[in-house]
């Protein structure tokens, strides 16, 4: 009779297989040059990414689970830490493009190599292995996301504007209107409860207050964030915070990460090559700054995470599972709200990352895991915010309500937006 491990170790062995094979999906079209690029020390090699995701599972679930494991490649323990001091110095990390070898070919056979052992180890592991393993999935999906995105900055830099996909611009088509989405306040139950998987930052669940609110039936668009610009958004000072406008002034920016302006026209540069701004797509690629900018022109603020995770649970209360645009569309780009939806509330999932007006802090009881592990997410927080629902590129088995990305408040190459809040 199978035991409650042999079933789950069942399950986790499939989940494993099928993120392995994700990751190598994603970088099935790529050239040989394309693996080895490095374009800002906040993006990493497509090669780096493919051996970090499995050096996680080499380091934290082999080594601990076989007394005589001995790897083939032991300087790949220091090549390709990410930042687990407690596993010992991680390489320099805006030095990862620097690594033409190991070469692309040597970390396909270091893959092959870890995958085959997991597999062989994977009906012996007891619970605690077991709950590794699960993370060291989900931490390859995080970087599936990272992956996409990297490599569109990479392709940014390029004069050439290169393509990942063959993909045709958006038509023209209406913005879906902007409605108002009311909630009631009170207390509220927020963080993961349940006995799925969750990351250790998002518990332990809790209560907290709130006063009525209301949110933004979708997301921004481009055309009205053009508006902003038009009006002047990027050189009035009175909607940027100060350290916000100390950024605009630093980095000379005018615009969303990856638009580019050609005569009176704006273009964007995506997955898909260079093409012009649709004005009914979701505006992204957009910093904390430029979004709180946006919501204080428009009259409105951003949500905070525990306002954006209540109706988010409200609006799940009736529907059977998370609903949005995923990795899994291969569309890698958000796309305009539909015109004739039935649910109230739309783009609540995926598209866009979601900015929120929360600084990343720990909950309330909060305490990080003991050893490397408790490195995951406990130390970063610090000077991050807080964005919800994920994004055309994150993975739709990764994403829940209770989830909380984080980034520092300047950073735009990740798939992020913006929903609009206000107090009733």
């Amino acid at each position: 009779m199978s035991t409650a491990v042999d079933i789950r170790s069942e399950v986790l062995r499939q989940q494993f297989r099928e993120v392995r094979q994700r990751s190598e999906k994603i970088a099935a079209p790529l050239e040989i040059e394309d693996f080895v690029v490095q374009s800002m020390p906040d993006a990493s090699p497509i090669k780096w990414h493919l051996a970090h995701t499995t050096w996680f599972f080499e380091t934290f679930v082999l080594q601990p689970s076989l007394a005589d494991y001995v790897s083939p490649w032991p300087q790949f323990e220091y090549l390709f830490n990410s930042y687990y001091n407690t596993v010992g110095r991680p390489f320099p990390r805006s030095e990862r493009g620097l690594l033409s070898r190991p070469t692309v070919t040597d970390v396909w056979k270091y893959r092959r190599y870890v995958d085959e052992r997991i597999e062989e180890v994977m009906s012996t592991l007891d619970a605690q292995l077991l709950t590794v393993i699960e993370l060291g999935v989900h931490h390859e999906q995080q970087h599936q996301e990272l992956m996409l995105t990297d490599l569109k900055h990479a392709f940014s830099c390029n004069p050439l504007c290169p393509a990942y996909v063959d993909q045709a611009a958006i038509g023209e088509t209406a913005a879906s209107d902007r409605r108002w989405i009311a909630y009631e306040g009170g207390i509220s139950s927020i963080g993961y409860d349940g006995d799925q998987f969750c990351y250790d930052n998002e518990q332990p669940a809790h209560q907290t207050l709130l006063e009525p609110y209301a949110l933004a039936s979708r997301l921004v668009t481009s055309g009205e964030y053009l508006e902003f610009m038009a009006d002047g958004g990027y050189q009035d000072p009175q909607w940027w915070l100060s350290d916000g406008w100390n950024f605009l002034q630093s980095q000379q920016i005018v615009a969303p990460l990856y638009w580019r302006q050609q005569a009176e026209h704006w273009l964007q540069l995506t997955l898909g090559g260079l093409v012009p701004v649709s004005p009914s797509q979701p505006v992204h690629h957009v910093s904390y700054y430029e979004a709180d900018a946006f919501a204080r022109w428009a009259g409105h603020r951003l949500p905070t995470e525990q306002e954006w995770e209540t109706a988010a649970q409200t609006e799940l209360a009736s529907s059977d599972s998370i609903q949005g645009l995923f990795l899994e569309s291969e569309e890698f780009r958000p796309l305009p709200a539909s015109l004739d939806a039935t649910n109230r509330m739309q783009q609540l999932f995926g598209d866009v990352w979601q900015w929120t007006a929360s600084p990343y802090t720990a909950y309330p009881r909060y305490r990080a895991s003991a050893g490397a592990l408790g490195e995951y997410n406990g130390k970063f927080m610090c000077n991050q915010w807080v964005l919800r629902g994920g994004s055309c590129v994150t993975p739709q088995s990764h994403i829940r309500a209770t989830y909380r990305n984080f980034f520092g408040p300047g950073k735009r190459w990740q798939f992020s937006g913006i929903r609009l809040a206000k107090s009733i």
